[in-house]
């Protein structure tokens, strides 16, 4: 059972989504089934964010009472979690108007710092430690990102050469400096360039990558539907 049922749920729920497309939603039942099966998904998906929550808190939390290597990491992570959930789900005052079920238990005067709305205690961290944080993350990422395209982009051959050759160009059209640079050899210029190489072969090529994806991803769901790919149940 363990493994018949989520395989029947996921054949089915496929088999909806797939046959619904092809009928009218205003006029069959069919149709419609299509919005009832992702109204599903979406609370199946509340559940499981409760659930990826909960299994943050117990295996980081392990980890801090075991004082295992970098528990005190570990220890912010859980702190982080609870800090940016409480306020955000602990309104101070009543709303009947609203119809909002909101408990009461702290001081009225305190209610603009709980929720999610501005100057809460939600909204100074994420302004003011979450954002700052991923802006690091990915200045950091900037330079790893550089190393590597100055490996990608070395001319060994004909191919690396006119792909470092694309990549001086469009990357110079993006900056301003460039961009004036490149006007020295006529206005139109960087307007050819965003014609023939981002509107054409760069689109040309994005097309043929999300038609593979696609079909990857077509093959992937129809594995799924017929119970041969059954990694999502932690098998092969």
């Amino acid at each position: 059972m363990r493994t018949t049922v989520p395989v029947v749920v996921a054949f089915l729920s496929g088999f909806v989504m797939v046959v619904s497309f092809f009928f009218n939603p205003d006029r069959t039942f069919i149709g419609r089934a299509q919005d009832v099966v992702l109204q599903w998904a979406t609370i199946v998906s509340g559940f499981t964010l409760v659930l990826g929550v909960f299994s943050i808190v117990r295996v980081n939390g392990r980890a801090v009472a075991r004082r295992s290597q970098d528990w005190f990491y570990k220890l912010m992570t859980v702190v982080s979690v609870f800090a940016m959930a409480i306020p955000a789900m602990l309104p101070v005052s009543a709303d009947t108007r609203g119809g909002r079920i909101i408990f009461s238990i702290l001081p009225e005067s305190w209610g603009s710092l709980f929720g999610t709305g501005p100057n809460s205690i939600y909204d100074w961290l994420f302004n003011y430690l979450d954002s700052p944080m991923m802006e690091t993350m990915f200045a950091m990422l900037a330079f790893y990102i550089a190393s590597a395209a100055y490996r990608a982009f070395r001319a060994r051959s004909a191919d690396a050469t006119l792909l470092l050759l694309t990549a001086t160009i469009v990357m110079l059209w993006r900056v301003p400096m460039g961009e004036a640079f490149l006007r020295l050899f006529g206005e139109s210029v960087p307007d050819y360039l965003n014609t023939f190489i981002m509107n054409g072969f760069n689109v040309a090529v994005q097309r043929g990558i999300i038609i593979g994806a696609a079909l990857g991803a077509a093959s992937m769901s129809l594995r799924i539907m017929l119970g041969i790919e059954r990694t999502y149940m932690g098998k092969g």
